[in-house]
């Protein structure tokens, strides 16, 4: 099963994209865990090395640079999610993305 974590300013808004992302994924029958949780935990995921796949929400991308160094140190990717997929709430769009950063990784 894949990790996929979401960290935006508090962990709150993008708990609605996780569900619509957890809806295609079980549609599709893709094993995946989908999280949302604040920025501020996400060095302490990053460093237990329990994530195959970072988002940052729109919100935060200004902390994309500080987090992609970190990932990199693990070889997890990290990006951020597209203004118009979050504030459509397009979640399969967004999985979609996190499933071609999974396979494009190093970590595989």
């Amino acid at each position: 099963m894949k990790k996929i974590f979401l960290f935006c300013d508090a962990g709150m808004s993008t708990s609605l994209l996780v569900s619509k992302m957890r809806e295609v994924a079980k549609k599709h029958d893709v094993n995946v865990q989908i999280e949302a949780l604040p920025f501020a935990r996400s060095f302490e995921i990053i460093e237990k090395k329990e994530v195959d796949c970072i988002l940052l929400g729109p919100q935060v991308k200004f902390l994309l640079k500080d987090i992609e160094e970190k990932c990199a140190e693990y070889n997890i990717p990290v990006d951020v999610i597209s203004a118009t997929a979050y504030g459509t709430m397009n979640g399969e769009k967004v999985l979609k993305q996190a499933i071609k950063m999974i396979r494009g990784s190093k970590k595989n």
